[in-house]
């Protein structure tokens, strides 16, 4: 209609129903046309293949536009591009307008737009994309990014450029919107969590090292499995009874000491003492863990003689560990620490937390080096595990 039309410089058809199925039909506009509006209509993407090609300014709005095709023929000259209340996911390039000045695309469909928009259309001077259902996520970034880059290009930033989702970020304005590096780089996250992991690997390594975690571990299961193994004695066995007044735990250095002066005073005399010593009572056969499992347990008191070699015996800690498992187990005070001799603190390896805990409390008695006072050391230690046995 408009092919002979010379002098046609300005032609609106906007609010009518027309439609453009992209049928082999030759398409011919007057070359004089500079302004078309074919807003309000029912066009599809295919009306980029039938345009003028001196046209400036262009409106699209309130069409049915999902996307404007790649390879359209070039509107070398076409300035303004009106694409308002369409279908549009993201932001058209600008292939086919070489010239392009001013685009709107609000109102469409447009969730993350594009954050190279600018460099593939550097002539553009105004960039309408408000008002669209933003999705605000990591790829959102770049884009709000470019409004500090791009100067004032963004028309009506920032109220028209709001979040509609997720959910707990609508109604949020982009420039209030802001997730961290870490958040949004899937490598540097992994980075981030693997570092972070070999670090706490290393930690809870060098705390299991220094507070021998792993011997409690193994100590822990000796118990339950001669807890287990005592549950599942024959009916007639009526399971450990006291036997014993107190078991005895001391270093083999430390053994004539016991035996000259701690078994003859208890044992002898007024109010005899019935001690279980590992040399007379542990049953053969048995593992040493077991029989001292089953002698703390005949036993109503455990005495400890502390000195600077029982620090350093590997089975005086197995016998401290286990009876004062049983005192709290039992919430009993059944332990007795007789110091010997002084033990300075940095001969008390870190696993002897327990003992440092006791020797803090001063809940030992000191073995004195005075003869005059011993009678009183005796008297109290015999007080302290007075008991009438079955």
């Amino acid at each position: 209609m408009t092919s002979r039309m010379k002098s046609l410089k300005y032609l609106d058809m906007s609010n009518n129903l027309l439609r453009h199925d992209g049928a082999d039909v030759q398409c011919q506009w007057a070359e004089s046309l500079t302004e078309l509006d074919l807003s309000s209509n029912q066009l599809a993407d295919v009306v980029f293949e039938c345009l003028p090609v001196n046209v400036k300014k262009l409106s699209l709005q309130n069409n049915q536009i999902s996307n404007v095709p790649r390879g359209v023929a070039e509107l070398k000259s076409l300035e303004e591009l009106n694409l308002a209340s369409n279908r549009l996911a993201d932001l058209p390039g600008c292939s086919g307008f070489t010239s392009l000045q001013f685009l709107n695309v609000e109102m469409n469909s447009i969730l993350t737009p594009s954050a190279d928009f600018f460099q593939s259309c550097p002539r553009v001077r105004e960039l309408q994309a408000g008002h669209n259902p933003f999705k605000c996520s990591c790829e959102l970034q770049a884009f709000i990014r470019l409004e500090r880059r791009a100067g004032g290009k963004l028309f009506g930033w920032p109220t028209a450029y709001v979040c509609e989702y997720p959910e707990g970020l609508r109604g949020t304005e982009l420039k209030d919107f802001h997730l961290s590096l870490l958040a949004c780089n899937t490598t540097l996250l992994l980075v981030t969590a693997l570092l972070l992991t070999l670090l706490l690997v290393a930690v809870v390594a060098f705390l299991c090292i220094y507070l021998d975690v792993p011997w409690y571990v193994r100590m822990t299961w000796q118990w339950t499995q001669t807890k287990r193994r005592a549950r599942h004695k024959p009916p007639g066995d009526q399971g450990p009874v006291l036997q014993f007044h107190a078991f005895i735990s001391y270093s083999e250095r430390d053994s004539l000491w016991v035996k000259n002066e701690l078994i003859p005073n208890l044992e002898k005399g007024e109010g005899c003492v019935q001690l279980c010593q590992h040399e007379r009572n542990f049953v053969p056969g048995k593992s040493i863990v077991e029989n001292i499992i089953n002698c703390i347990e005949k036993s109503y008191k455990s005495i400890f003689v502390l000195s600077p070699n029982f620090v350093q015996s590997e089975w005086c800690h197995y016998e401290l560990y286990f009876a004062h498992h049983k005192l709290f187990s039992e919430n009993s005070n059944s332990l007795i620490l007789i110091l010997l001799e002084p033990i300075p603190p940095y001969l008390i390896p870190a696993r002897y937390h327990k003992l440092k805990a006791l020797m803090a409390k001063r809940t030992y008695v000191e073995w004195p080096k005075e003869r005059s006072k011993r009678a009183l050391f005796w008297a109290n230690l015999r007080a302290a595990i007075n008991i009438n046995l079955p």
